[in-house]
């Protein structure tokens, strides 16, 4: 089992940056691919980032490439989200996963999730 606890998410003017935590229990971190997702009102949960077990590799969805970052620190078996250059349409519900072995822009593919933290970019 594995439990996600998603931090950080907040108000922030347009073009402003936030920075998103989410800590993850349990002795076997490393052993998980980790993920963000989004969800908007009225809209699907959409893939944003996934990072490999490593940390090594990561991906990013079309709509954030280039503003997000998504890092992992493995000791602390925490995986963040840098977003800069926010935008009105990154105002969303943001989760983090975890699924086993390689990372995934899936969410079916997922396991594990977070109870999601507030995301509200103003214009």
């Amino acid at each position: 089992q594995v439990q996600l606890v998603e931090s950080g998410g907040g108000l922030v003017q347009a073009g402003g940056s936030l920075r998103l935590s989410c800590a993850a229990s349990g002795r076997t971190f490393s052993s998980y691919a980790m993920g963000w997702f989004r969800q908007a009102p009225g809209k699907e949960r959409e893939f944003v980032a996934t990072i490999t077990r490593s940390g090594g590799s990561t991906y990013y969805g079309a709509s954030v490439k280039g503003r997000f970052t998504i890092s992992r620190d493995n000791a602390n078996n925490t995986v963040y989200l840098q977003m800069n250059s926010l935008k009105p349409e990154d105002t969303a519900v943001y989760y983090c996963a975890a699924k086993k072995d390689e990372p995934s822009w899936s969410r079916f593919q997922y396991d594990y999730w977070g109870q999601g933290t507030q995301v509200t970019v103003s214009s």
